[in-house]
């Protein structure tokens, strides 16, 4: 519901459908009967946003407190941005049009480290002091979940406080507490205090963080009763974690425009460069029933055609195929597709194949990660050249054609030989395709190579490894470019520029914090879009602000080094990663979660795959 001030600037702008709310399935209340409200900002489009399941879930959720009323913020892209600031209006949120600045809770979710700065434009924007020393008042609270708060560090001077792991429980804890605290006029500080007790709520400002001369982190100190160590939160019963029934419906198209039901969370394969694989430890799946339940639910409630199976591997869900045969009894009938967005090399079978084509085929897309067997065994990719192969031909067979394979450039140990191994197994599949003797003539193949830039992240085997520079990036980049030689293959990667960005946030510490608020004050926003990033502008603002970008991305930390996340407890131990950083530069694999247990902490969860029997 937008003012008629907001109605106004909506023909100078791309796209308006963004901005106006009011979508199907949107959640309004009578703001007399609510005493807390929360605005949940994801720090990104609207496009971006509203594809994200995270949000629609804990949207949903905190909506069924009727004291609280969560609404939906985004951030607006440039053209809107110029036109509120023009017009002096402030960030709005979309169901009640209220600026920002009215609420009580003021919630980000951080999905990536590049959104950084639009969470500070969006401070700004909503007129909400940046700086959590500067809300002095139990008002605007400003918190924060998702996977960069494993590394909060960076922009622990904006957030008064995070929340770790999964937020289906803590969050509405923390809620909860904020309305006895409002009722009682308790002060932010006590609030504060009383909130940094429950598990998964991380207070930066109860931490004291002293570095020694080389400009590593010295020693990290709780006050105030803080935890020495914050120990994320997880939903351990998935068929009783609250999932909503319907999804608000947008007006315009999104990045992933259709219903998506997760069938479980967590990783069993333990990729050494993969964050969410062990930030998500243990492995919990929901039962075959409840989420065929669920997604008929959703389908029903919103329209959509299409379902999307979520998970990080969802290959790996072990009632796959009974999954399959309930879905299709009303699937199939009501002309809406299945798919399955997160295929493994090694688990795309034939029987799986043949039910998600009943209605509607689309390109398949692997993610094979590195081109020959020594690099996907440094990272415990444990798939081989002859199951992609094998996993390819299954999909030609069945009528597939387009294929896209992942690919990552900048890997611990990874040689220019490796980098050519990328080509050479494209052609390969490219090879595979024509070498069928059923194959249809005047029908072609179609691989595109997708490579991005390994960024070491905390609380994996490779958090300590340097990023390649990006002179090395760049190098092997046209590598791989030149040893494609086939018009069949089409090679693509991602801007290194960005990547060494990310990593120097990923795996920085708060001595960033001023730089960031640097780079906001210099324009710098959007900076995971080509339209806002500018790599010279960062890099203006960390020299002025006497900061080496290498010292965070491209420096190789020692084991015993303190990082500047030790502190955070995501069940995983340091001695299990250190382990397991020793075995990729042997080119020693680990095996995954189902075939034996590998002893990296998650048990301590009490639940999920840990305990069940293999």
């Amino acid at each position: 519901m937008v003012t008629k001030e907001v109605e106004a600037l909506l023909d100078r702008v791309q796209k308006p459908g963004r901005y106006v709310g009011g979508e199907l399935n949107s959640i309004v209340k009578d703001k007399k009967n609510i005493e807390v409200r929360f605005a949940f900002c994801f720090p990104d489009t609207y496009e971006v946003g509203m594809s994200h399941l995270g949000m629609k879930i804990l949207y949903s959720q905190l909506n069924t407190r009727e004291y609280l009323w969560c609404e939906r913020v985004f951030a607006p892209w440039l053209d809107m941005e110029a036109e509120l600031r023009k017009a002096k209006l402030p960030l709005y949120a979309l169901e009640s049009g209220d600026s920002v600045g009215d609420f009580d809770i003021i919630g980000f979710t951080l999905q990536y480290e590049m959104c950084y700065t639009n969470v500070l434009n969006m401070l700004e924007l909503a007129g909400v002091p940046l700086l959590s020393r500067d809300r002095m008042e139990l008002k605007n609270l400003v918190v924060a979940g998702g996977p960069c708060v494993c590394n909060a560090e960076p922009i622990a001077d904006y957030i008064d406080l995070f929340f770790l792991g999964e937020g289906e429980e803590v969050d509405l804890e923390v809620c909860d507490l904020y309305r006895e605290c409002k009722q009682n006029g308790t002060s932010k500080e006590e609030f504060l205090m009383r909130a940094a007790q429950i598990q998964g709520v991380y207070v930066p400002a109860f931490y004291e963080i002293t570095y020694q001369n080389d400009g590593t982190v010295k020693a990290i100190t709780p006050t105030h009763g803080a935890p020495a160590k914050v120990k994320k939160r997880l939903m351990l019963d998935m068929d009783e974690s609250f999932y909503p029934d319907k999804f608000v419906v947008p007006y315009v198209d999104i990045v992933h425009d259709r219903a998506v039901e997760e069938v479980f969370r967590g990783c069993i394969r333990g990729c050494r460069f993969c964050q969410a694989g062990f930030l998500y430890r243990p492995v919990r799946e929901k039962s075959a029933e409840v989420v065929d339940r669920q997604s008929h639910a959703l389908c029903e409630s919103t329209g959509y055609d299409e379902v999307s199976l979520s998970s990080l591997s969802t290959s790996d869900y072990t009632q796959i195929n009974p999954l399959l045969d309930k879905m299709l009894k009303w699937s199939a009938n009501e002309k809406t597709s299945i798919s399955l967005p997160s295929l493994r090399v090694d688990g795309f079978q034939t029987e799986v194949m043949d039910k998600i084509k009943t209605v509607r085929r689309s390109g398949l897309t692997f993610a094979p990660e590195a081109g020959t067997q020594r690099m996907r065994n440094v990272i415990n990719k444990n798939v081989t050249e002859e199951e992609l192969l094998k996993t390819v031909n299954t999909a030609f067979s069945g009528g597939w054609s387009t294929v896209k394979l992942y690919f990552m450039l900048g890997l611990p140990t990874e040689t220019l030989e490796d980098v050519e191994g990328i080509a050479d197994l494209a052609q390969k599949v490219v090879d595979a395709y024509y070498a069928r003797p059923e194959k249809q003539k005047g029908k072609g193949v179609k691989v595109t190579v997708s490579a991005s830039a390994f960024i070491p992240k905390p609380f994996t085997p490779f958090q300590w490894e340097p990023q390649d520079t990006l002179e090395q990036m760049e190098e092997k980049q046209l590598h791989m470019l030149h040893a494609v030689k086939s018009h069949k293959i089409n090679p693509t990667w991602h801007d290194a520029s960005t990547s060494l960005i990310e990593a120097v946030f990923a795996r920085g510490d708060r001595r960033l914090g001023p730089a960031l608020l640097e780079a906001h004050r210099r324009g710098c926003k959007m900076d995971g879009w080509e339209d806002g990033f500018s790599i010279e502008r960062w890099l203006s603002v960390f020299h002025d602000c006497g900061i080496d970008p290498a010292f965070y991305a491209n420096r190789r930390r020692s084991f015993d080094e303190v990082l500047p996340w030790d502190h955070m407890d995501y069940g995983v131990s340091k001695e299990f990663l250190i382990q397991e950083c020793k075995r990729a530069y042997a080119a020693e694999t680990t095996p995954n979660c189902r075939q034996s247990c590998s002893h990296c902490g998650a048990a301590q969860f009490g639940g999920g795959i840990c305990f069940e029997k293999h």
